[in-house]
């Protein structure tokens, strides 16, 4: 499924490398990665890459089983040129394309009625209930609908988004889903809400949304050959088809880092990059939801001495994927984490990366 689309720009692949000390760390990252790893504290990681001051401070590939969105791809060394599904991530990605697309004129603002994209489904805007949707409500997964794919695992036909990938018509299975609370009020995941974005771009722009993603996202950062899988009948698996490499995902977290610049290049609106990193929704506790990104404070301890601890939080955007995929950018600190996995489907998956960030990365920053 899906096809590899090189990259039509020269890809700067090979960034210039610093030390940890040089970067601001005070201990050795790679000693205490492989101490976390020789403890079991992680496990099961696929690469790590950290940047920080425009530079490699760290970048690590191992080897483990893997797959392709559920298909086996057996035992892969992992290397810098390796793609690796970013599964959920995608999502992410996909709200970065609908800022370019908005100010390029080709999609709605955020605003604007939803089914004003989606006229061929008028029986459905009918409902008064679907019809007080917008795409602000699509872009924050606050639409109101019966929607479950955490509680139900990806191997099981009744998940949301496998039913939506089997449906005859996955935007109709999206758009038609049972309206159970008053939209707005209440995040929902939901990979139905990314797949109607990529569906408004796709018809805007006039071009496949890879396409539209290559020409305008990946190419002008450099980003070397990318693969977006696609459904039996060929359409876009927008919200978790994306396959990269790990060191290419670090450069979006820095251009987004950048406030959506990257060189001399103006590449996403510096007010979508605010409004995309903006508390719209809490999803939890400890998170918020922005536009298709994930924002929080990140808790850790700080040994300033023997018996001496002190902790202390940090902020973050992320975009976060099945099986350990993520992409942590620390603003304050200027930090981009890109991590990928082989933990898919597993109730403690959640644990490797969060533990690499706080056990690892965050409390070595000077």
């Amino acid at each position: 499924m899906g096809k590899s689309i090189p990259t039509t720009a020269a890809a700067t692949a090979d960034w210039l490398a610093i030390s940890p000390s040089e970067a601001g760390f005070e201990s050795d990252l790679e000693a205490l990665l492989d101490k976390a790893i020789s403890e079991k504290r992680v496990w099961n990681l696929h690469c790590v890459v950290i940047v920080r001051k425009d530079r490699l401070v760290l970048e690590r590939y191992f080897e483990g089983d893997d797959n392709a969105r559920g298909s086996p791809m057996g035992k892969i060394a992992f290397k810098a040129d390796t793609l690796h599904d970013l599964r959920s991530v995608s999502k992410s990605i996909v709200g970065l394309l609908y800022g370019i697309a908005l100010a390029d004129g080709k999609v709605p603002p955020p605003d604007a009625p939803l089914f004003a994209s989606f006229a061929e489904y008028a029986d459905l805007a009918a409902d008064p209930a679907r019809n007080r949707w917008t795409i602000h409500n699509v872009l924050t997964m606050t639409m109101g609908t019966d929607w479950d794919e955490l509680s139900v695992p990806y191997s099981d036909p009744t998940n949301s988004e496998i039913a939506m990938d089997m449906a005859p018509d996955r935007y109709r299975f999206v758009l038609g889903g049972p309206v159970v609370m008053e939209p707005g009020k209440r995040w929902v995941y939901n990979g139905g809400a990314t797949a109607l974005l990529a569906r408004i771009i796709a018809k805007g722009t006039g071009k496949p949304l890879h396409e539209f993603a290559r020409e305008t996202l990946f190419d002008p950062l450099g980003i070397g050959p990318t693969e977006w899988l696609t459904d039996r009948g060929g359409e876009v698996i927008a919200a978790s088809g994306l396959r990269m490499t790990p060191r290419d995902l670090a450069r979006i977290g820095l251009m987004m880092l950048k406030g959506g610049v990257w060189g001399d290049r103006r590449v996403v609106p510096a007010q979508w990059i605010e409004r995309s990193t903006s508390p719209m929704v809490d999803v939890d506790e400890i998170r918020q939801y922005g536009y298709q990104w994930y924002l929080g404070k990140f808790a850790f301890t700080v040994s300033t001495g023997p018996g001496w601890d002190r902790s202390r939080l940090e902020r973050f955007w992320s975009a976060i994927g099945n099986g350990g995929q993520r992409l942590f950018v620390f603003p304050r600190v200027d930090l981009v984490v890109a991590i990928t996995a082989g933990n898919y489907d597993t109730s403690d998956q959640w644990l490797p990366p969060t533990r690499v960030i706080r056990e690892v990365v965050l409390p070595t920053i000077s």
